[in-house]
């Protein structure tokens, strides 16, 4: 099995384009999005049509798709040089903050480095508002966002303390993606 990068972020910073970009420079990297697994085991299960849907779930539907999905990204991460997992630390639901990183997710997929997207609040939120067309997001006021990047940190840490993992912030500031994907791609590389 090869390095197990888990990247994360807030709804709407830029973390999946972080990494889809990354990955295109990371010869034997695959990407692999975990909310497009978990909507992909909760559509088989007829439970929702869109992603957004899932973190509205009761929560141990929800626990119950998180272990699902991990099994099935553990068993594709046996098969690959390294993969990078494009994930949330944590789910706004609520009943409260749901971790996005599990004991049973962190066991099955034993990261290597968890890397934290972060933004301005104010630029997340106007990301938020451009793609309001493509996603069903909810609407937080700019201080909402900055309670859950800090509870993203603190939970990385957590996970960090369970695995072993090194945890990396990279900044994905309006017109600076070039800036977030090197670092990112730099971070990969010196594993």
């Amino acid at each position: 099995m090869g390095y197990v990068i888990v990247a994360t972020g807030v709804p709407g910073v830029g973390a999946t384009t972080v990494t889809t970009e990354a990955v295109k420079e990371l010869e034997g990297y695959e990407h692999v999005n975990y909310g497009d697994v978990m909507l992909e085991i909760a559509k088989e299960e007829g439970l929702v049509e869109h992603r957004d849907e899932i973190r509205k779930l009761p929560a141990e539907k929800q626990r119950e798709i998180q272990r699902l999905a991990a099994r099935r990204i553990a068993k594709m991460a046996e098969e690959k040089e390294g993969i990078i997992v494009d994930t949330h630390c944590t789910i706004k639901t609520p009943a409260g903050y749901l971790p996005g990183l599990p004991i049973w997710v962190l066991e099955e997929l034993q990261p290597d480095v968890i890397v934290l997207i972060e933004a301005d609040p104010d630029e997340i939120m106007m990301r938020r508002v451009k793609d309001s067309e493509e996603r069903q997001r909810d609407y937080d006021r700019a201080h909402e966002i900055e309670e859950h990047q800090k509870m993203n940190r603190m939970a990385a840490m957590a996970y960090a303390a369970l695995t072993g993992a090194t945890v990396k912030i990279i900044e994905n500031h309006d017109d600076r993606l070039e800036e977030a994907v090197r670092e990112f791609v730099e971070t990969v590389r010196s594993l």
